[in-house]
């Protein structure tokens, strides 16, 4: 489980970031012919695509069936002139996207044929087996499809912050201490002892623990990062922290 969320006063940092955030991008080009838009978009469904299948699973649709209506509401939804339809005030993006996919899967609902959803593009590639894996581990049926798809939100969230803290270890070679330390940064009951990581590479237990805090300081940097590309203005993106560790805690 993540550590628990602590407020912070980071709002110059916050605004100096948000000017290139990818949804406030989409935002600030909605009606516009924009070459920026539209990539950013598309790397939001690429990124989140997993919490509409969720949604769609627990909603009743089979796994075929969820993966098919998934791939054709993204096909929609990155189509140019969609942009016109996307206002400021949707607000988060979490929000936007699944009011966006309720509506959008009760107007399919009067399709017959499911292979015709979307014309057959597939504008956001995903494995469905691996899809159907990540399913079979979510909490049991009676869990709403509104909570499952909260749920895998928030889940996806801490896992491209993860992915984005491997990638800065990778990059300045020091990836073995990432692996060693990653526990740190979900609370694991059976992480390795700080003595015992210093032995394997060489460190002093003190000179682990200080890496322990660096990273994980450089953890919630990144998720706050993480975070306000999927939404509107920097003052949302403490509510939305306090909502993710909310959903991962209740």
């Amino acid at each position: 489980m993540p550590q628990a969320y602590e407020p912070s006063d980071r709002a110059v940092d916050d605004c100096r970031r948000f000017v290139t955030t990818h949804w406030s991008m989409v935002l600030a080009a909605a009606g516009k012919d924009s070459q920026e838009a539209a990539p950013a978009l598309a790397d939001l469904c690429g990124t989140y695509w997993y919490p509409l299948y969720a949604f769609a699973r627990r909603s009743g649709h089979s796994s075929h069936d969820a993966k098919d209506v998934t791939q054709a509401f993204f096909a929609k939804l990155l189509e140019k002139h969609y942009l016109r339809d996307v206002h400021r005030d949707r607000g988060r993006f979490r929000s936007f996207l699944l009011v966006s996919f309720r509506h959008f899967i009760a107007n399919e609902r009067n399709r017959a044929r499911a292979q015709k959803r979307g014309g057959g593009k597939h504008p956001v590639s995903f494995e469905a087996q691996s899809a159907e894996t990540r399913y079979s581990l979510e909490p049991a049926h009676d869990t709403t499809p509104e909570r499952i798809f909260e749920r895998g939100w928030a889940v996806t969230l801490l896992e491209q912050t993860i992915k984005r803290l491997r990638k800065e270890h990778v990059e300045t070679d020091r990836l073995l201490l990432f692996e060693e330390l990653k526990g740190v940064l979900t609370g694991d009951a059976n992480a390795t002892p700080y003595a015992e990581i210093g032995v394997r590479l060489e460190m002093t237990e003190g000179a682990v623990k200080v890496a322990a805090h660096r990273l994980r300081r450089r953890y919630r940097h990144l998720l706050r990062q993480t975070i306000a590309d999927t939404v509107a203005t920097p003052d949302q993106i403490d509510d939305e922290l306090r909502h993710l560790f909310g959903v991962l805690t209740s």
